[in-house]
This record gives structure tokens, C-alpha cells and sequence, in this order.
């Protein structure tokens, strides 16, 4: 029988170790489950006022009790929209922290720009972000302020020429959709304005209703259509590929002969690349489902905006035609050499 211990006692230490690493898989799984307990964050890429903060908080309201946590919304402006979705590169892919932009800076902005699949290698990390969900598709507003002594587009591009540079455009920032909408105005009208970059779409207004400049790229929205209403501002164009409901008379910028120019801004939701696939795939569960509220849609419709949604797969899809579209607007962004 004594043969028979060096044998037993290997048992034992197989049979100890196995519960060791059982104990330790369920330490790991109670982990994972601490994670999903903690709070999401969700960063706005802009400042407060705008429409995407205003859909943030009505998102968060409805995703907390579908994730079973607590949702914050920040504002982190700038950019464009890069600044955050730089920090949202950066951040640990946990699923624990997404942001809301445009697309806009995934396509001009190097930093966030994938590299394509050929010139990849296993040592490439993940991709800057990954889509979680589309949000809303937004039709840009041009408008003329206060200050602006026209009435129509055709005012715009006459008096842009009879006092060149003597027209301040204001837009939400450089790369920004209203930005491209200048400069396609700018080249293909053969007019000179001065650029006027914003951080957001919160100051932007309120100098907008003092007669700080002449005329504003922002997008349509419950604020911006009451101006419009109320006589404040003059609405002008419309970027969108048709006329919106709550402007009939409003036309759109391929309409005016400015088709390039005729650019609407398509926001959604980013975690960090290399988050797993179960995590986005429950995150974006969770915001279809919300997008389906009445409330949200009714919110976005009201503010002349489409509720997108639909899956993470489609919303990429999307940011691809999108960012096509976007490099042909502005066809030195994609020469722009990748960081």
C-alpha cells in the first residue's frame, strides 16, 4: 500500500488546486460583475444647451434603470468633438464610459482614424473607439442673426462678394459639420467670409441673439426653430436630403446649388476600443431600447431630428458612408497623414 501515497497525495494537490482555481473564476466572475454595478458615464461632446445634451440626459434617464446603474451625463467640449472622444481613446475599455458626438472627427481627425486592415498587425492595438449605437441624425441650419442685413441665401453669397471677409460665419468649431458646410459654401460660391469657431452650440446662441456675428451653421433643433419663429433669426438653408417638416419654406442646400455643401450631422454613442463584444452588445440593447421610448422619439422629432438606433454593426456601416461623404467634402482630411 505504500507505493500507492506518492499517488494519493498528487490527487490531493490536483483535487486543492482545482478548487483553488475554481475559487479563483469566481472571484474573477464576481469581479466582472462589480464592474457592471458601477456607474456608467456618458460624455457629451460639446457644452451644455445643445440638442446632443439635452438627448445625453434623456438617454441616461432611461438607461439607468435598463443597465440597473447609475448614469451620469459631463459635458467635455472642444474640437469638435475630439477632445472627448480622444479621452474616451484613452480610457480603460470596461464599458463604463462612453461619449456622445458627431461622427465628424473620426474621419478628420488623425488621432481617432483607424488605420486600414491591410497595414495592420497583431502587436495594433484595438481601434481609438468603437460605435455602441447611432443616436440621431440632425439637419444642419444656416441662419442669419441680427446682424445680418440680408433675407436669403442669395443675400449671403451677394454681399459676401461685394465686401469680401465682411461676413462672420460663426460654426461649433474647426472639422465640425458647419464648418465643412462654409467651406464648401466658401469654394464652390467663390465668396470670402470670416470663420468664426465655437467650442459648442450653447455660446454660439446666445452671441448669435446679440448680433456678435452675421451668420450661424447650427442645427435644427427646438431652440434654433423658435428663433426662427419669433423672427430672431432668418433661417436661410437647410442641410439635409429633404426640406424639414418644421421649415417647408426652408430650402436645402442642394436645392440652392450646393450640393456638397448639403451635409447633415449623424451623433451616436462610443466606448473604448477593445471593449468586449458582450459589453457593447448589452449597451447597445439598452440604448435601442431607449431610443424606442415615445418621449425620446417624440423629443427628437420635435427638434427636427430622425431617432436612429438599430445595431452597433449598422451604426458602423453608417460612420463609414459618412466619413466617405465627409473626406469628399473636404478632400484634404483624408490626406491628412495618420499618427
Amino acid at each position: 500500500m505504500t507505493p500507492l501515497r506518492p499517488a494519493r497525495r498528487m490527487l490531493q494537490r490536483r483535487d486543492a488546486l482545482a478548487a483553488l482555481l475554481a475559487v479563483a473564476a469566481s472571484a474573477a466572475r464576481a469581479g466582472d460583475d462589480a464592474e457592471l454595478a458601477g456607474p456608467l458615464r456618458i460624455v457629451v461632446a460639446y457644452p451644455p444647451g445643445g440638442v446632443s445634451d439635452a438627448i445625453a440626459r434623456a438617454l441616461a434617464a432611461e438607461l439607468a434603470p435598463r443597465l440597473g446603474v447609475p448614469v451620469q451625463v459631463e459635458n467635455r467640449p472642444g474640437a469638435g468633438g475630439a477632445i472627448a472622444l480622444r479621452s474616451l481613446a484613452r480610457a480603460l475599455a470596461d464599458g463604463r464610459m462612453l461619449v456622445l458626438s458627431a461622427v465628424t472627427p473620426l474621419a478628420l481627425d488623425p488621432q481617432l482614424r483607424a488605420r486600414p486592415a491591410a497595414d495592420r498587425t497583431r502587436s495594433d492595438l484595438p481601434p481609438p473607439v468603437a460605435p455602441v449605437a447611432g443616436v440621431m441624425l440632425t439637419p444642419s441650419l444656416l441662419v442669419g442673426t441680427a446682424a445680418f442685413r440680408g433675407r436669403s441665401f442669395a443675400d449671403l453669397l451677394a454681399i459676401a462678394r461685394e465686401r469680401p471677409g465682411g461676413l462672420r460665419w460663426a460654426t461649433s468649431g474647426i472639422a465640425t459639420t458647419g464648418h465643412l458646410i462654409l467651406e464648401e459654401v466658401r469654394t464652390a460660391g467663390g465668396i470670402v467670409v470670416t470663420h468664426v469657431p465655437y467650442k459648442g452650440g450653447g455660446q454660439q446662441l446666445t452671441d448669435a441673439l446679440a448680433g456678435q456675428f452675421e451668420l450661424l451653421s447650427t442645427n435644427v433643433g427646438t431652440l434654433q426653430l423658435r428663433y426662427v419663429r419669433s423672427g430672431r433669426f432668418k433661417a436661410l438653408a437647410v442641410g439635409a436630403p429633404r426640406r424639414v417638416p418644421q421649415l417647408p419654406d426652408v430650402p436645402t442646400l442642394a436645392e440652392l446649388g450646393f450640393p456638397r455643401a448639403n451635409l447633415a450631422s449623424r451623433f451616436g454613442l462610443f466606448a473604448p476600443g477593445g471593449t468586449a463584444p458582450e459589453r457593447l452588445r448589452r449597451l447597445n440593447a439598452a440604448v435601442d431600447a431607449a431610443l424606442q421610448q415615445p418621449a425620446i422619439r417624440e423629443a427628437l422629432l420635435e427638434a427636427g431630428s430622425l431617432p436612429l438606433g438599430g445595431s452597433a454593426e449598422a451604426f458602423a456601416d453608417e460612420i463609414a458612408r459618412s466619413n466617405a461623404q465627409i473626406a469628399r467634402a473636404w478632400p484634404s482630411a483624408s490626406r491628412r497623414p495618420a499618427n
